[in-house]
């Protein structure tokens, strides 16, 4: 019996490095995808080869579920699985690949750890099978939660639901929106991500800034703050962490417009601005985007992209710029005369049913 499975990445248009601090985000899959073939075989096992980088793991179908950290995805969501009743008495060889580039930006990894669980809740016996959203909140589970790891939960969310979300991270609920009609470029730079160390740092120093407001005032909530609480509280906050004061009040203003005007016919021009003016903090107060990525995004605006940020936890991977249908190609070529290793259309899938 054969099993085949396709789960989209995940570009954040706005809210990077919003959803760890209960903020909400806006995030949209896309035409990448990672590939899941499984085969029945007659061993007690599951064998997965990762075509991509020539890698094969195994996992016997009785590991024990002790309380002992996983060492990969695969470990962790089978045994989550199991922790919740899941029953696999038949083994199976996969053969994974992907479009989606690793380590860049564009959420390779909680695609595959979406792509896992789905197959293996094709597989298991007990367990009815979850809606889209609690999948992707199982996911944040075996994914960020069982490795300690500093991320939120916006990729898992938003790769099992599909679509175009507005994801609000405090209350953990989500819902779609209207996908514009709009193009879009990725350009891949080529530079390598630096996920956890510049999550970690950007989490811990937002915190920071925020836990210094609460001292003061103990009854502010970030989720109810406007632009005028960058100054009423900037004096509480040490000097070190203006910047990212200034980016947790900031970003969740741009993300709350960019979510009223995807209610509406999104205008390109109006995304584009915001899209810089996010980027524009992610630069200069996050500070997670290295030089060689400012001069590709200021390329992609000089060639006519209407706006231009990086995708992800920063430190390099990817870059999105929102287009026009006439400059898409003048925008690609800016890109890779900037020093990108690849730059291509991409175009935002709808959710799943």
């Amino acid at each position: 019996m054969g099993l085949s499975i396709k789960v989209p990445g995940r570009i954040c248009f706005f809210g990077d490095h919003q959803d760890y601090l209960g903020l909400p985000v806006i995030a949209g899959t896309i035409d990448r995808f990672l590939y899941i073939e499984a085969e029945a075989i007659q061993d007690h096992y599951f064998e997965m080869t990762l075509l991509d980088t020539s890698e094969q793991i195994r996992i016997p179908l009785d590991t024990p579920t002790v309380d002992t950290p996983p060492h990969n995805y695969f470990e962790s969501g089978l045994t989550f699985l199991r922790q919740k009743g899941a029953v696999f008495t038949q083994g199976y060889s996969l053969r994974i690949k992907s479009d989606i580039p690793i380590n860049a930006g564009l959420s390779s990894s909680s695609a595959l750890v979406v792509g896992w669980l789905r197959f293996l809740l094709n597989v298991q016996q007990n367990i009815p099978q979850p809606s889209n959203a609690v999948l992707g909140h199982w996911a944040y589970e075996v994914e960020v939660l069982a490795f300690k790891q500093p991320g939120g939960l916006m990729d898992q969310y938003t790769i099992a639901q599909g679509g175009l979300l507005y994801i609000d991270t405090d209350s953990q609920q989500s819902h779609p929106l209207p996908l514009p009609t709009c193009h879009w470029v990725v350009a891949e730079s080529g530079v390598e991500k630096k996920t956890l160390t510049v999550l970690k740092n950007a989490r811990e120093w937002q915190q920071k800034a925020l836990q210094a407001v609460v001292a003061k005032e103990p009854q502010f909530q970030l989720q109810q703050s406007t632009t005028a609480d960058y100054s009423r509280f900037l004096q509480a906050i040490p000097d070190s962490l203006h910047a990212h004061w200034y980016a947790s009040i900031y970003n969740y203003d741009i993300t709350q417009k960019a979510h009223q005007e995807f209610l509406r016919e999104a205008d390109p021009n109006t995304l584009g601005t915001l899209i810089n003016a996010h980027q524009h903090i992610l630069s200069n107060h996050i500070q997670n985007t290295p030089k060689a990525l400012v001069h590709m995004l200021d390329s992609a605006n000089d060639a006519g992209a209407l706006g231009s940020k990086i995708i992800g936890s920063g430190g390099g991977g990817c870059m999105v710029s929102l287009v026009t249908e006439s400059n898409q190609e003048r925008v690609i070529d800016a890109y890779m005369k900037a020093g990108a290793k690849k730059a291509y259309r991409i175009t935002l899938t709808a959710g799943h049913e």
